[in-house]
């Protein structure tokens, strides 16, 4: 897979990574709906050690349905996310899917958190569907 590139919306805060997602995934759970604006959204975790950010980022900490910390990075000039990681999952990085560079380069294979998805969102593809994150 070429590197992945992307960043916030003003351009102020990018990213870069030269590793293959370790996994590629709609997400419909409230938090990424209230964060995307949007019904879903297209998770892309990374090996975190891969991830390079430059620009400025501001954190917003949260807990998870896990009780294990979320922190969430965006920009604070345009509030465009820009990664996001989890105590549950310390070694990988996530971003959107809609903030790369190309989109074109990722494709979901799951769908989680599909107890909370909206009734009327019906993706086709032959996704893996999980009710909540898959262990």
């Amino acid at each position: 897979m070429p590197k992945l590139s992307g960043g916030c919306s003003c351009g102020q805060a990018r990213f870069s990574a030269d590793a293959d997602p370790a996994f590629v995934g709609v997400c419909h759970c409230r938090a990424c709906q209230k964060k995307s604006g949007s019904a879903f959204a297209i998770i892309v975790a990374l090996p975190k050690q891969s991830l390079t950010v430059t620009g400025d980022v501001t954190t917003y900490d949260a807990v998870g349905d896990s009780g294990k910390g979320v922190h969430y990075r965006f920009c604070p000039r345009c509030g465009s996310p820009v990664t996001r990681n989890t105590d549950l999952l310390p070694d990988l990085m996530m971003i959107h899917g809609g903030t790369l560079d190309d989109p074109e380069l990722v494709k979901p294979a799951m769908e989680i958190y599909c107890d909370e998805k909206q009734s009327w969102v019906d993706l086709s593809g032959g996704l893996q569907r999980f009710a909540k994150m898959p262990g």
